[in-house]
């Protein structure tokens, strides 16, 4: 109930399922998830019986703020504070318009509380979907028994992306010591049909150790103007410095790589070079020749995991020659984390940082069977990654 209140203004071997449960930080349940949705749902509400309340005094009143018309009768005079009860939670300090001669009353409280499992419903899709211009109409009109305006419905969108679009564009720091990239996908609703939509990520390693995701995109698919963007969007928010970035061997990260960080040594991730590899091993075979694979990033030293890599190479060349080949490409970067401090080893030598990230933001979500936009994609799988709080590793 309204409460008045103040009046004022590939098949993987053992190592990866090892590094993987290293990796992975806690899972929680899908509550958090909910929870967002509900706090959601609140800021909602109170960004769209705002609006509403404005139009209504815009109506009583006969005018816009500041329009003189024939047809004028009052004047606006602040705003005074109250509280909603809401089955979301309460609605903190709503601010309710008021005319100058105090015979402005408003009726959306008493609309809300006769419509609320309506409005809550329609909020709820309003969110998931993007914020649907049409969905935020329907929610509007249940309210006030007319439609919105077009600029109101222009204005309630923009509230609601703006937490997003400040985190989408916030300065990073100079220096980082490890960067991990690569694509996720996640299905999205076009029409009738539902489509892969992939979304580019960088996850950043500072001098300290801490991770957090620098930057989200949403594409149709991987290429390097998609990566392309993502990295130049890295260096125009600050990035001028990265010690080792870690990918898999998709040719638009490595061409885009090579156009915005020529210079910064590059780590092949171990884990996507061994699917390829097994790709081209029978299946019958894969699990025995899977775990003499991933010995050669085990040993202690890069010396060692040479030799390892080329007594693979001898033994297997005539029996499974595209395998090898396979094996051989881009073999100067499958040993780049031997440079770095033995710590480091298990955190960089696989993009898996990025996965499991993901792995627990998909528990998260998956009540979602497929977004309705690429917008609402984005948004949820952003809302949903501040809740998740990454470990530190060691940089030293």
């Amino acid at each position: 109930m309204p409460v008045n209140k103040k009046q004022n203004t590939t098949p993987p071997g053992a190592e990866e399922a090892a590094q993987k449960t290293e990796a992975t930080p806690v899972m929680l349940s899908p509550e958090p998830f909910q929870e967002y949705l509900r706090g959601e749902i609140r800021q909602a509400t109170r960004v769209v019986m705002e609006e509403i309340m404005q139009e209504e005094l815009t109506q009583f009143v006969g005018a816009n703020w500041g329009e003189i018309t024939p047809n004028r009768h009052g004047y606006r005079n602040g705003y005074y504070q109250r509280d909603l009860a809401t089955t979301n939670g309460v609605i903190e300090d709503l601010n309710v318009p008021r005319d100058r001669e105090g015979e402005f009353h408003s009726q959306a409280f008493e609309r809300y509380c006769r419509y609320e499992p309506q409005v809550a419903e329609g909020l709820t899709q309003m969110f998931v979907s993007g914020t649907s211009t049409t969905k935020v109409g329907e929610v509007a009109n249940t309210l006030m028994g007319v439609a919105p305006s077009a600029s109101s419905v222009s204005r309630l969108n923009q509230s609601l992306t703006e937490q997003y679009e400040q985190w989408r564009k916030r300065s990073l720091q100079r220096h980082y010591r490890v960067i991990y990239i690569d694509g996720v996908y996640f299905t999205v609703r076009h029409g009738e049909k539902c489509d892969s939509t992939v979304l580019l990520t960088a996850l950043g390693v500072d001098q300290e150790g801490k991770r957090e995701i620098l930057a989200l995109r949403a594409y149709a698919e991987e290429s390097k103007d998609g990566w392309g963007c993502l990295l130049h969007d890295l260096r125009a928010r600050g990035v001028e410095l990265v010690d080792l970035i870690i990918t898999d061997g998709h040719e638009g990260i490595l061409a885009a790589l090579r156009e915005q960080f020529p210079a910064t040594p590059r780590q092949r991730c171990t884990v996507h070079k061994q699917r390829n590899v097994m790709n081209a091993i029978p299946k019958r075979e894969r699990e025995q020749v899977a775990a003499e694979c991933s010995e050669i990033w085990k040993q202690a030293t890069k010396e060692d995991a040479r030799i390892n890599f080329a007594a693979f190479q001898a033994k297997y060349q005539k029996r499974y020659p595209e395998a090898i080949q396979t094996l051989r490409e881009d073999a100067e970067h499958l040993f780049t984390f031997y440079d770095f401090p033995t710590r480091m080893h298990r955190y960089i030598r696989t993009t898996n940082a990025i996965e499991s990230f993901f792995s627990n933001v998909r528990q998260r979500t998956d009540t979602i069977d497929a977004f309705t936009t690429e917008t609402s994609c984005v948004t949820i799988v952003w809302s949903v990654m501040q809740d998740i709080k990454l470990p530190k590793i060691p940089v030293d």
